[in-house]
Order: structure tokens, then sequence, then C-alpha cells
């Protein structure tokens, strides 16, 4: 079955921004597997061939996506920081509510951005301030590490915290989900822990 062109081309000019947005649209809508250049283009309303000047090949297309992925991701991220409590650690519980929310409201989107490779690939400097999502977790990491510590001792703890109960979420292991903003009512006694970054941890 030949996919329908639709109408009006989305490019207006930016083809390649085009295709990445029909892209994600494809992914929320269908899934992973449902996501081709032909369908990218034929949303786009371009020709099949249009998507090979811009990407090479599928995971060319992936890459991009998941690269406009993490900019998004990272926005997100900085507006849910901005609206909480600006204190230490209620900026970072707050970065984590807008962590879950991201996964909650794009899961498509959140695992393929985490399924494609190591985030260096997709961000063009990690370590710069609130300029890729990384950043954002580090700056944020920061006012709890000691001196002379590894920062990301702390960064780890904080991104496996919210990574890993944001998988589970998303895979039902903790049953429905609730109305709250929090999404579930394991979610503030599980981030108690980020209460303890940064600490030694105590003597047997």
């Amino acid at each position: 079955m030949t996919e329908p062109k639709d109408k009006k081309p989305h490019h207006h000019g930016d083809l390649r921004a085009a295709l990445i947005q029909s892209g994600i649209e494809i992914l929320t809508e269908s899934g992973l597997e449902s996501l081709t250049l032909r369908r990218c283009a034929a949303r786009a309303g371009v020709s099949h061939a249009a998507p090979a000047h811009h990407f090479d090949g599928i995971s060319g297309l992936r890459g991009a996506i998941a690269q406009e992925g993490f900019d998004r991701f990272r926005q997100a991220m900085l507006a849910a920081r901005a609206t909480g409590t600006q204190t230490p650690q209620g900026r970072i519980l707050s970065l984590c509510r807008g962590y879950l929310d991201f996964a909650v409201e794009n899961p498509a989107l959140f695992a393929l951005i985490f399924s494609c490779g190591p985030m260096s690939q997709f961000e063009d400097d990690m370590n710069a301030g609130d300029a890729s999502a990384y950043g954002v977790l580090r700056e944020t990491c920061a006012p709890f590490v000691s001196e002379g510590t590894d920062p990301r001792i702390v960064e780890t703890q904080v991104w496996s915290l919210i990574h890993g109960f944001t998988h589970l979420f998303l895979a039902g292991t903790f049953g429905p989900p609730s109305n709250s903003s929090d999404h579930h009512p394991l979610f503030a006694p599980v981030m108690a822990l980020l209460r303890e970054i940064g600490k030694d941890p105590a003597p047997n």
C-alpha cells in the first residue's frame, strides 16, 4: 500500500527539519517499526528519494531524530527545573520530575534517544552548561559535588535513580499511574533518596 502524500508540503524550504519532524510524528503515532524514509518523505510531501540527500539511510534518520529528541528533552528538563523550588534540592527534584514527564509524554521518542548509541554522539558538548541534556543534569548536580570528588559519581547516582524509575514506570512495573503530577505514589518516596546524594556511605 502506497503512503499518501500530504496535500501541502511541510518543509517550507527546510526539508531536513521537515523530515525529522515527520519522523517524530510517525514514531509517536505508530512506533519505531513504522519509521521509514519513504513514510517520512510521504508525510513531508516530497519524493521518496528526497531523504537520501539529507540522511545516510534509516540509521542516519534515526540519529537525526535522536539529536532533535535530546534537545527537546533538554528543554523539558530546563522548563521543569525552573518551575519548582529554587534550592539545590528543589531544582534536582524538579529536574527528575521533568525527566519523567518527558518520557511519559513522549515514550517512543524517549526510547529512541537512548537506543541509538551513546549520548555523546548526539550532543555537541555534554559539559557545556545547559547547552545539552547531560549538561543540564551536570549543572543541577554540581552543588552536591564535594571538592576533589569526581562529579560523575553524583551525576550517575541521580541519573541512575530517575532513569531506572522512569523505565520501570513506563514498563508498568508499578501498576496503574495516578493522576497526580508525580504520575505514581512511589515517585516521592523513591526520589527521597536524592537527599542522600553526595554523602559518603555510612561505615559498617
